[in-house]
C-alpha cells in the first residue's frame, strides 16, 4: 500500500494516481491533538488491513494533484538519524568541516526533534542566514512493531514502510541534535510506502534537486550500517515505537541552502517531493 496523510489530516491510499479515502477506517481527519492517527494505523495495521485492501478495490479515488499532501508520518515517538553512513559522503564533508570526520561506527546513532517534521510543498526556514545550512536526501524505514534488543537478523520484520526524508543541517560547532532539530529541517514525504511494495530496500536510487540543478545521485546500496544494523544498534539503546523514523543517512553531493531555493527529492518507489527554503522570520 501507499499511504498519504492529505489537507486536514485525512488518510487515503494512492491507486494509480488517484486518492482514496480511508479516513473513517484509521481516524484520520478527526482533528484530535496531537495528531496520533497515523500511529494508531500504523500499529493496528494487520488488523485494520482486509478493509483497507476492500477499500482500495472498491471505493471511488480523486486525482492525487487536487489535494495538499502532508508529512504522512507526523508526532513519532521518536526521529532516529545515522551519521556519516555513506564513505564518499564521509570523504566531502572533510572538507567542509573542522575537526576529524568519522564513520558511523565511531558515532552511532542520534535524535531529531520529532516536532522538525514537515511535508511535501512546505518551508524550511534557515534560522541562521550567515551560517551554512546543508541538505542531505535519506530513506527513511517506519517501525511498525515495538522492538527491543532487536537482533539484526530479525530487524526486517519489524520495518512497516517507507518514505522520503531530507535531513536539513546547520554547520557549526553545536551537538549535532541541535544543529539538526530546528523548526522545519526534517521533511518528510511524500507518501509511506508499505514494506512489501519495497522489495530490496538497499537498492533504490536516491536524488536531490535545488532549482532542477541535480546536486545528489546515489543509491542506499552504498550505506555503511544496513537498515537491520540500525534497528538492531537503535533497538538496544532505546525501545523502537510504531511510526518511529530511522532517516538512514545520505549520499554524496551535500551542499548550502539559500532564502528561495526550490529543494525536490526523489527516492525510487517511493516518490517525489519539493519544499521550499525562507529565511527564518524573527
Amino acid at each position: 500500500m501507499k499511504i498519504a496523510v492529505y489537507d486536514d489530516s485525512r488518510v487515503g491510499l494512492v491507486r494509480d494516481g488517484t486518492l482514496i479515502d480511508v479516513s473513517d477506517l484509521v481516524g484520520g481527519g478527526s482533528g484530535e491533538w496531537p495528531p496520533v492517527f497515523i500511529l494508531r494505523a500504523i500499529a493496528g495495521c494487520d488488523r485494520l488491513r482486509p478493509k483497507l485492501d476492500q477499500a482500495l478495490l472498491t471505493r471511488p479515488g480523486i486525482p492525487l494533484d487536487r489535494v495538499r499532501l502532508r508529512a504522512p508520518v507526523v508526532f513519532p515517538t521518536k526521529v532516529i538519524a545515522a551519521p556519516a553512513n555513506y564513505r564518499l559522503h564521509i570523504e566531502e564533508m572533510r572538507s567542509v568541516v573542522t575537526g576529524e570526520i568519522h564513520a558511523i561506527e565511531k558515532y552511532g546513532v542520534f535524535l531529531k526533534a520529532p516536532s522538525s517534521i514537515i511535508g511535501p510543498g512546505d518551508t524550511v526556514e534557515l534560522p541562521f542566514p550567515d551560517r551554512r545550512t546543508d541538505h542531505e536526501v535519506e530513506l527513511g524505514a517506519v517501525i511498525g512493531t515495538t522492538g527491543r534488543n532487536v537482533r539484526a537478523a530479525d530487524a526486517m520484520r519489524y520495518v512497516f514502510g517507507y518514505t522520503g526524508v531530507m535531513d536539513i543541517t546547520v554547520r557549526g560547532d553545536e551537538d549535532r541534535s541541535t544543529r539538526k532539530s530546528f523548526d522545519s529541517f526534517t521533511p518528510v514525504g511524500p507518501l509511506l510506502v508499505t514494506a512489501d511494495e519495497v522489495p530490496d530496500p538497499h537498492d533504490l536510487a536516491l536524488q536531490l534537486w535545488v532549482n532542477g540543478v541535480r546536486r545528489q545521485n546515489g543509491n542506499t546500496s552504498a550505506m555503511i550500517w544496513n537498515i537491520p544494523k540500525l534497528i538492531e544498534y537503535a533497538s538496544h539503546v532505546m525501545t523502537l515505537s510504531p511510526g518511529d523514523l530511522i532517516s538512514t543517512g545520505t549520499p554524496d553531493g551535500v551542499g548550502p541552502l539559500t532564502a528561495g531555493d526550490e529543494v525536490t527529492i526523489e527516492i525510487e518507489r517511493i516518490g517525489r517531493m519539493s519544499v521550499h527554503v525562507e529565511t527564518r522570520k524573527r
